[in-house]
């Protein structure tokens, strides 16, 4: 099965080759329409949720997940923001289909705000779009680094924040994942996308004192229930013996067709079919998140303080 990280970059390269010709008037009104400012986030308990989505490689449906997270939680009434973190390559608005005017670039060069890029979308949650292209920031200077986390503080209205990172574990990445109130590991039943998300798993306990982390564990495209706890299984009790690390296993996602016809049609699953199987997965996971408590130490003001060190 070709997987989506590829399909999302071939669907990139169209719309980089598409964007070198004039759009009509109507799509260029039907653009700015999906592609609007945000209005502000307000939050209805006060504390924002922080969730980052990882992986140790590409090609795991880790956007997807992220994507379909947030609409989940959209449907329950929280006020939801995504933030593409992937500063190389960013998937998110290339999956929702929108071309926002402005991304973290813009932010990281002082040339916009936060508030300024990030714009809703027609599915009930906000995006902040990543920097598609400028892999030289993809590593930020500490000066950069200091006015986006200042940035990130006009975020803290929103009920729940998803940070959708690269794959793999550059200081960024596990930046993120120790400042997340929930750090959610996607891998799926291939073995070297288990080998790659123990790579991190192992990576996390050895470069972060904090192993109390909140890391949870999705499994994607199974085949079936049994698959997943198998896979699951191996890598709670792995991590447990050998690196002293709590995993909960948080889920699986079944291997539904509809998914990829999501993909190309850049629409969510969720979208083009709340109740096929991935979708219902999808539910149950953010059902089992919202019935694991916030951690007294959680919240929007501790992961900032988190993001200027090491946990």
């Amino acid at each position: 099965m070709e997987d989506q990280a590829e399909k999302l970059r071939e669907i990139m390269r169209q719309k980089t080759s598409e964007a070198k010709t004039e759009p009509s008037a109507a799509e260029a009104s039907a653009r700015v329409a999906e592609a609007r400012p945000a209005p502000v986030v307000k939050s209805k308990n006060g504390k924002t949720r922080i969730i980052t989505v990882t992986s140790g490689k590409g090609g795991v449906g880790k956007t997807n997940v992220s994507v379909n997270m947030a609409l989940a939680y959209a449907r329950l009434g929280k006020k939801v923001v995504v933030m593409d973190a992937d500063l190389g390559l960013a998937n998110v608005n290339v999956m929702l289909n929108m071309i926002p005017k402005y991304n973290l670039y813009h932010v990281i060069r002082k040339q916009k705000t936060m508030k300024e890029i990030m714009v809703e979308t027609n599915y009930g949650i906000s995006i902040v779009a990543g920097a598609s292209g400028f892999s030289k920031i993809a590593n930020l200077t500490e000066e950069e680094r200091q006015n986006f986390i200042e940035e990130l503080e006009t975020l803290s209205n929103a009920d729940i924040i998803i940070i959708d990172t690269s794959a793999g574990v550059s200081s960024n990445v596990l930046d993120f994942i120790a400042a997340a109130d929930d750090a959610v590991i996607i891998t799926t039943p291939e073995p070297t996308a288990i080998t790659d998300a123990y790579g991190i798993i192992k990576i996390i306990a050895t470069e972060y004192d904090n192993l109390n982390m909140g890391l949870k564990l999705v499994v994607n495209r199974v085949k079936s229930a049994a698959e997943a706890k198998k896979v699951s299984d191996r890598m709670t009790t792995i991590a447990g013996q050998f690196l002293n690390l709590k995993v909960d296993y948080l889920g699986y996602i079944y291997d539904d067709a509809t998914v990829s016809q999501a993909v190309l049609r850049q629409k969510p699953f969720m979208i083009i079919d709340p109740k096929c199987k991935a979708s219902l997965c999808i539910q149950h996971i953010v059902g089992r998140m919202e019935k694991s408590e916030l951690r007294e130490s959680g919240g929007f003001g501790s992961m900032l303080k988190r993001l200027f060190g090491k946990a």
